[in-house]
C-alpha cells in the first residue's frame, strides 16, 4: 500500500479522505497516514487522524508519500505545490469511484481531486491539480488548465477552454464554445454566457465581469 497524507486539514480535507476510504474498499491501493496543515499543531487529531506538521515537516519527510493538496484557492494552491521541493513526494490523482468518466480520449494530470457524482464524457483534458467538486459535469472537447477549482454542481457544457487558475463558485454555468482567462472567479450561480477576460471576478445571470484583480 502507497502511504498518502492530505495537505488541508479543513472541511474539504476531511471530505477527500473519504474519497481515500472510499477506492480502498473496491482496491486497498492507500495508507491514510494524517494531515498536514500550517494552521495547526503537531500532533492535532483531525477524525482520529494526527495533524504530522506544516510544509516544513512535509519538505523534510524521509518516505515516499503521495499528498493531496486540499485547497480550493488556486493561487494558494499553485504556491504551496511551489514550495514542496521534497523529491519524495508524489501528487497522485483522486477518483471517487462513483464519478461516471468514459474511457473515450480522456487525459487527467496529476493532483486532481474528483468527487462523487462528477460526469466527465469525451475528448477532455484536465491538467494538474484541477479540483472537481460534487456533482460536477465536464462536456466533451473541454480544456481545463492547472490549479483549477470547481465548486459543487458546476455544470459545464461542450468545446469550454478554460485556462489556469480559473475559480468557479457553487452552482454556477458556462454554455458551450466559450473561452475563461486565466485567475479569472466566477461567482456561485452565475451563468456564463460569453467568453470571459483574465483575472476578472464575473457574477450575474448573464455573467460580467465586476472587478479585475
Amino acid at each position: 500500500m502507497n502511504k498518502i497524507a492530505i495537505f488541508g486539514a479543513g472541511g474539504f480535507g476531511r471530505e477527500v479522505k473519504t474519497i481515500i476510504d472510499e477506492i480502498n474498499k473496491i482496491d486497498k491501493i492507500y495508507d491514510f497516514i494524517g494531515y498536514f496543515d500550517d494552521g495547526k499543531e503537531i500532533g492535532d487529531i483531525v477524525n482520529d487522524f494526527p495533524v504530522l506538521g506544516g510544509l516544513k515537516e512535509l519538505n523534510n519527510f524521509t518516505e515516499d508519500l503521495s499528498i493531496i493538496i486540499c485547497v480550493a484557492d488556486p493561487r494558494i494552491k499553485k504556491k504551496i505545490v511551489s514550495e514542496i521541493i521534497n523529491n519524495k513526494i508524489k501528487y497522485p490523482s483522486i477518483i471517487h469511484p462513483k464519478v461516471s468518466k468514459s474511457d473515450d480520449y480522456i487525459t487527467i494530470g496529476n493532483g486532481c481531486i474528483i468527487c462523487e457524482g462528477t460526469i466527465i464524457t469525451c475528448n477532455i483534458k484536465i491538467e494538474d491539480f484541477v479540483i472537481l467538486n460534487l456533482s460536477c459535469t465536464v462536456g466533451h472537447d473541454t480544456q481545463i488548465g492547472a490549479y483549477s477549482s470547481f465548486m459543487p454542481t458546476v455544470n459545464i457544457s461542450g468545446e469550454v477552454k478554460i485556462s489556469e487558475g480559473v475559480y468557479v463558485g457553487t452552482g454556477a454555468k458556462i454554455i458551450n464554445l466559450l473561452e475563461i482567462g486565466e485567475n479569472t472567479i466566477i461567482g456561485a450561480g452565475a451563468v456564463v454566457s460569453k467568453s470571459l477576460p483574465s483575472n476578472c471576478t464575473a457574477v450575474g445571470i448573464p455573467a460580467k465581469p465586476i472587478k479585475f484583480h
